[in-house]
């Protein structure tokens, strides 16, 4: 069974603007149509989030569906992949997004627009502790691309939490994965192999 629906998650203070968004966005408008694709601006709180994330997909098929998540985005893919029990790809996934945003707590500025403004209240950390799902139900559904030269997160401990899962680990590259371009045939490639392992 191919793809039907796709979700894409972007990380903490980013957008549905974000270069890989877009990149995926016009992916599947050029050569995948037909596929359901919803890339939403996810709310600051973090159980807000995946509320409206939960609520959004309660009717998508869970076997011909996949979710693609950056940074704290990957942290939530994870989450929804693992109560959807669907493919999931993560890129440079946030793997205790708690620990790391804790220090990111107050006013914060969003990268694709300074303009906008939002606050990231200290009971958001603890929504994501919430968040936390354990190890990985089902390793083969998931797909996770990561890079060495990743300035934000640590490529060990994000190998770590996605032992058993496809792995595509890039020498250099960055947070950003500025050649996604090059790897965006093989994430495709994965979830559009349709029925999870």
């Amino acid at each position: 069974m191919a793809l039907t629906h796709l979700l894409y998650l972007h990380g903490f203070r980013s957008s549905p603007q974000s270069t890989k968004a877009k990149q995926v966005a016009a992916r599947v408008r050029g050569r995948h149509p037909k596929i359901t694709w919803w890339c939403p601006q996810l709310p600051p709180s973090p159980q807000g989030a995946m509320d409206m994330l939960m609520q959004g997909i309660a009717h998508w098929p869970r076997s011909t569906m996949a979710v693609i998540g950056s940074s704290l985005g990957g942290f939530y893919a994870t989450c929804v992949a693992q109560a959807a029990g669907c493919r999931a790809v993560v890129l440079n996934p946030a793997v205790d997004p708690a620990r790391d945003l804790a220090r990111h707590i107050g006013e914060q500025t969003a990268w694709h627009d300074p303009a906008q403004h939002f606050y990231f209240g200290p009971e958001y950390v603890e929504e994501l502790r919430q968040l936390e799902t354990g190890p990985l139900a089902h390793p083969e559904n998931f797909f996770a691309v990561i890079a060495k030269g990743d300035e934000v997160l640590d490529w060990r401990e994000m190998t770590a939490r996605y032992a058993g899962a496809r792995i595509k680990l890039l020498e250099g590259g960055d947070h950003a994965l500025s050649d996604f371009d090059a790897h965006i045939d093989e994430v495709f490639e994965f979830i559009g192999s349709g029925t999870p392992g």
